[in-house]
């Protein structure tokens, strides 16, 4: 029977709570932790004023962090009001899913520390960042249409797509900087 009958999901499928999601879920969460990082550090990093890796990665990470909870919480509250009310664990473990968000965001706050130590420049980092961002948006677009079947050129298409968006961000810094 099907699952919205009160008798629960059908024999021998695994229920679909918010920590078992499929990958695609972690791959949207990952993709918008992605762009988003490319987006702050790419504000952050403003030509002529005093550099503050350190202000700037605690800003990246604080970002991610509340981006996720916000998002998870939206969860809750659109669960809520579709009567599908969850007790209060539910409501942690969909703040908590939301993890590929933060994790995404890591490289760029690591690259930016190590302008805080003194390794490079801030500007040399937030540069290095967005491209590796954009790098990784490919590989996670065309890692997720293999994982969907699709061809190799296919899968390259998908990954030139999303790569589009960190180029978008890049084009926007050399515009906007």
């Amino acid at each position: 029977m099907p699952e919205h009958a009160g008798r629960g999901p059908a024999r021998g499928v695994a229920p679909k709570g918010i920590l078992r999601r499929r990958p695609e879920g972690w791959l949207f969460k990952g993709i918008y932790g992605l762009v988003l990082a490319s987006a702050l550090v790419a504000a952050l990093d403003v030509p002529g004023e005093e550099a503050n890796p350190g202000q700037d990665a605690l800003w990246v990470l604080l970002t991610a962090l509340t981006s996720g909870a916000a998002h998870g919480y939206a969860h809750v509250i659109a669960r809520r009001a579709s009567g599908d009310g969850t007790a209060g664990p539910g409501r942690v473990r969909a703040v908590l899913a939301e993890w590929p968000l933060a994790a995404a965001v890591l490289p760029t706050v690591a690259m930016l520390l190590t302008a805080e130590a003194g390794w490079w420049a801030e500007e040399t980092a937030a540069d290095t960042a967005l491209v590796f961002n954009t790098v990784l948006l490919f590989a996670l677009g065309t890692s997720a249409a293999r994982a969907a079947g699709l061809g190799r050129l296919s899968s390259c298409r998908a990954g030139l797509l999303d790569m589009l968006l960190g180029l978008v961000v890049i084009a926007a810094d050399a515009l906007i900087g």
